[in-house]
């Protein structure tokens, strides 16, 4: 099997996972990016503890499911949003105003789109988590 897009990959495992009932899930092969984009989702609220394991390889992450998430994903090709642009984002890839949460890399790392407009920053489209 070809590993094309390890984030893409993480964020189906999860929302699999969550589907049927699961109460935790493992991701691999881990990554800096998987592990930022997790610590924002957990943050959030959407997922509870996650832990790093080192096996020899690339590592894995253990994540611990809460039932939170109907939907999670990656958003491809990775938009460019500017700080005014949020809301267009939010329609396109959030059911309702307010409801989920885009989590976008910038200069200050990866960070909701709550957390950008508070830093007045902008930057480049990661996923969606609602």
């Amino acid at each position: 099997m070809v590993l094309l897009d390890p984030l893409a990959d993480a964020l189906s495992i999860i929302k699999n996972a969550e589907a049927v009932g699961k109460d935790s899930c493992t991701i691999r092969p881990a990554s800096k990016l998987i592990g930022n984009v997790l610590k924002v989702m957990n943050d959030r609220g959407y997922i509870g503890d996650f832990e790093f394991v080192e096996d020899g390889k690339a590592g894995v992450y253990t994540v611990e499911l809460i039932g939170r998430i109907n939907k999670c994903g990656a958003i491809k090709p990775r938009y460019s949003v500017g700080v005014t642009e949020f809301e267009r984002w939010e329609k396109q890839f959030l059911p309702a105003k307010n409801f989920g949460v885009l989590i976008l890399t910038t200069p200050k790392g990866v960070i909701s789109q709550y957390e950008a407009r508070e830093n007045n920053v902008g930057g480049q489209l990661l996923s969606f988590v609602y």
